[in-house]
């Protein structure tokens, strides 16, 4: 049992709890208080069970050769583990996740470029108290009015405003 316990992955509850969403804090408090009561109770089993002292139940036991067929068939009795069948969909799914955080975050800082020099265009302009109509036009081309095109007001279709 004491080798297994080494096998299992301990969890950064910190790091977990700095991820959990406010309105969960609740559900995420009873899992890490069941997770640590069913650690504790773990911790408290002896790596290996008790051995039975079968000579002992073979003077207690006045039917002879029961003992001993008992002891054959418990010497006998394998206890199946279960296999492992989920830790390696787990770790694909933790390196694939990890792909795209690692493109989310290459994406991002091209948008951190793009906002930057938006925002330089920004700073540099006039200040927007001191423009004419004909600056605010040349420094957003989209709030143009088509007054050719659309000739009433608010020349502009209806479906874009």
């Amino acid at each position: 049992m004491a080798g297994r316990r080494a096998a299992v992955k301990a969890v950064d509850w910190l790091a977990f709890a700095e991820r959990v969403p406010p309105n969960q804090k609740t559900m995420f408090n009873a899992l890490k208080t069941r997770s640590d009561t069913i650690a504790a109770k773990l911790t408290s089993l002896p790596a290996k069970p008790p051995t039975i002292d079968w000579a002992f139940y073979r003077t207690a036991i006045a039917k002879a050769g029961l003992v001993d067929e008992f002891e054959t068939k418990f010497n006998a009795t394998t206890i199946p583990e279960p296999k492992d069948t989920q830790t390696e969909k787990i770790n694909t799914q933790e390196q694939e996740s990890n792909k795209s955080a690692l493109s989310y975050i290459e994406e991002s800082k091209a948008r951190v470029v793009q906002y930057e020099k938006e925002l330089a265009k920004f700073r540099s302009m006039i200040p927007f108290d001191q423009m004419t109509f004909d600056d605010v036009v040349e420094a957003f081309p989209e709030t143009k009015l088509d007054k050719e095109k659309h000739v009433y007001w608010p020349h502009k279709p209806i479906a874009e405003l």
